[in-house]
């Protein structure tokens, strides 16, 4: 399971959870705060915000239970509505986290003594590598 853990300042830390770790995780519902011990941030609260299914899906707070459901929307999440007062049927996840469920968001609720920058280091991105310079004297490429 993926967590994103967001701050109020806007960043954003990642790391990945598996086995016992995230079965603990099982049964807490979006708005619920957990312990940060559970995912290796001594000291630390957190609220559940949302999160998605492993085939895209994503959670909402008013649908009861951890299963998908067929509901009618007419904003929030999981719609992009197009005019004013549309209502679309969409298929979202309940609000309870369960073993289905491979993106979890948090945001921090109270700070622990170390920073998150410290406990999960972020990864480069895709476009953050080196890139090497053009030798000089190389041809330049046809087209």
């Amino acid at each position: 399971m993926k967590i994103n853990i967001s701050e109020k300042d806007g960043r954003t830390y990642k790391t990945e959870l598996s086995g016992d770790k995230a079965a603990a995780l099982f049964g807490k519902k979006i708005a619920e705060e957990i312990e940060g011990d559970l995912i290796g941030a001594a000291g630390y609260v957190f609220i559940i915000k949302g999160g998605s299914d492993n085939s895209g899906f994503p959670m909402r707070a008013d649908v009861p239970g951890s299963g998908k459901k067929s509901v009618l929307l007419s904003g929030g999440t999981g719609i992009r509505k197009a005019t004013h007062g549309a209502r679309v049927r969409k298929t979202v996840r309940g609000n309870v986290v369960s073993d289905e469920i491979s993106q979890l968001n948090l945001t921090v609720k109270s700070e622990g003594a170390t920073k998150l920058a410290e406990l999960f280091p972020p990864t480069p991105k895709a476009g953050d590598e080196k890139k090497e310079a053009p030798k000089a004297n190389a041809a330049p490429k046809k087209k």
